[in-house]
């Protein structure tokens, strides 16, 4: 087996990990050991995490190309316009 050493990793990265260790009932070894054999398997693409959930979405179905939908024309509605005083 091979060894390897990671150096200047962030505090709140290794606390995360941990964390993470710690409620999947693991040491932080196994729990990283588990993390890297799951990322280099075939068929796991990491997203980079770049702004908000929508956009790391959108990074990740983009290259499948886009759907245009044709909105409805709106109603008009037939409720009273509220008076507000």
């Amino acid at each position: 087996m091979a060894t390897i050493t990671i150096r200047n990793l962030d505090e709140k990265v290794k606390r995360k990990l941990q964390v993470r260790a710690a409620l999947n009932g693991r040491s932080m070894e196994a729990e990283a050991r588990a993390m890297l054999k799951w990322s280099v398997e075939e068929g796991h693409v990491a997203i980079p995490h770049q702004g908000d959930l929508g956009t790391a979405i959108h990074s990740l179905f983009a290259p499948l190309g886009g759907l245009e939908v044709k909105m409805p024309p709106r109603r008009k509605s037939h409720r009273q316009v509220p008076k507000f005083k």
